[in-house]
């Protein structure tokens, strides 16, 4: 576990049980590894990981080794991200809330920024 001496990170970060049992539906079956080598890192660990990086912000490759490698978290990230598991999550959210608050579908808004590149960007000055 990460609430461990030296690891900076608390178990906090876990993903709770009842989270966990609304999330573990939607990811995709794990297929067969034909090749054999070392088993695949659990599916919670992952997103813990994950859910680290979305909370915090960090880069991956600033993720507690405690949480997983940085390079097999990102890679099951964007492989639920292609099979389509963020999407499922948000939506199976917005149901639910709607289910105990209601949402108002006919009225909605988004908000952004736009801000300059702090490089700059090629003109083209012809």
């Amino acid at each position: 576990m990460c609430g461990g001496k030296n690891t900076g990170v608390g178990d906090n970060w876990r993903v709770p049980e009842a989270l966990w049992q609304r999330i573990e539906p939607l990811l995709p079956a794990e297929g067969p590894k034909p090749k054999g080598g070392r088993p695949r890192v659990s599916a919670r660990e992952c997103m813990d990981g994950i859910f680290y990086i979305q909370r915090t912000g960090c880069q991956w490759k600033a993720l507690p080794r405690c949480l997983g490698a940085a390079s097999t978290v990102h890679d099951r990230f964007q492989e639920w991200r292609a099979a389509g598991v963020f999407e499922r999550l948000w939506q199976e959210g917005l149901i639910e809330y709607d289910a105990r608050h209601g949402l108002d579908w006919e009225c909605q808004a988004m908000d952004g920024a736009m801000t300059k590149a702090p490089l700059g960007g090629g003109r083209d000055r012809s």
